[in-house]
């Protein structure tokens, strides 16, 4: 109070008593919250820098859900055609079979056998999508990978993966001409070949997407790194503050109570 008259010593105590306060509240503070910058006020160039670091790391995390949409999608098609490539080789082997039989009952029961999985190869294709989007249903995927929009990968929808698409016709006459037989397996072999460059095309794409996922979430965990080495408190040295502080504190008040004494002897002088 400004009517009251403190001495020097004591008013000089009394100061290191309130900025040793204000330091242990300081402390205290960052090691609650663990950080040592936790508003404009404390370090306004690495609180809005740090900011900035923390915000263009969370708009890449939301790209990186679409990214990795991107990728569960390109495998769910390429799971797709890898499951029709094991249909149509399992087609490839009835076809075989016929070849090595004249019996027309026996041609006509493998035909039967091979129009059902040529119906298998339609439904397989038809249930290898991904979160609403089917690369072998006609549906095309474009995957955003930077903030700006400006980098993007399209992956084409693959309309031939279904049994007509692939021209895998229907068995003819039962099969009881040879002729049928060996064009189905004309046929099925062109389809593999379409089958496996389909399979390396979207290989290719999904390796790209998969490095693109990386970087950015290497480039996540760098900003996330920098705005933490601008804000976050070390624990450990903090601790120490704290001890110091207290120390401090106690010997301030100490202190006080010592340059206060000369005050009670000029009281004794008055007989208090």
């Amino acid at each position: 109070m400004s009517d009251i008259s403190l001495s020097a010593g004591v008013r000089q105590n009394l100061l290191s008593l309130q900025q040793t306060a204000d330091l242990l509240g300081r402390t205290q503070n960052r090691l609650a919250t663990g950080k040592k910058v936790n508003s404009a006020l404390d370090n306004a160039n690495e609180f809005f820098t740090a900011q900035n670091l923390t915000n263009r790391a969370n708009s890449l995390s939301g790209l990186l859900d679409g990214i990795t949409n991107g990728i569960q999608t390109i495998q769910a098609a390429n799971n797709g055609i890898s499951a029709i490539t094991k249909l149509v080789q399992s087609a490839q082997s009835l076809v075989t079979q016929a070849q090595q039989t004249t019996d027309t009952s026996v041609r006509a029961s493998l035909a039967t056998q091979f129009d059902a999985i040529r119906t298998q190869i339609d439904q397989l294709a038809g249930d290898s999508g991904y979160n609403g989007i089917n690369l072998l249903g006609g549906n095309n995927l474009t995957i955003t990978l930077n903030e700006s929009g400006t980098s993007t990968v399209t992956v084409a929808a693959y309309n031939d993966t279904t049994g007509g698409a692939l021209a895998i016709s229907a068995s003819a006459s039962s099969w009881a001409g040879s002729t049928d037989i060996a064009a189905a397996a004309t046929q099925l072999t062109a389809a593999l070949t379409t089958l496996q460059s389909q399979s390396t095309a979207l290989g290719s794409q999904l390796a790209t997407v998969q490095i693109r996922a990386d970087f950015t979430k290497a480039t996540i965990n760098t900003l996330e790194t920098g705005a933490d080495a601008l804000t976050v408190a070390d624990s450990n040295e903090e601790g120490a503050n704290l001890l110091a502080l207290q120390t401090r504190q106690s010997l301030s008040t100490t202190a006080l109570s010592l340059s206060a004494q000369s005050d009670r002897n000029v009281l004794k002088l008055f007989g208090g």
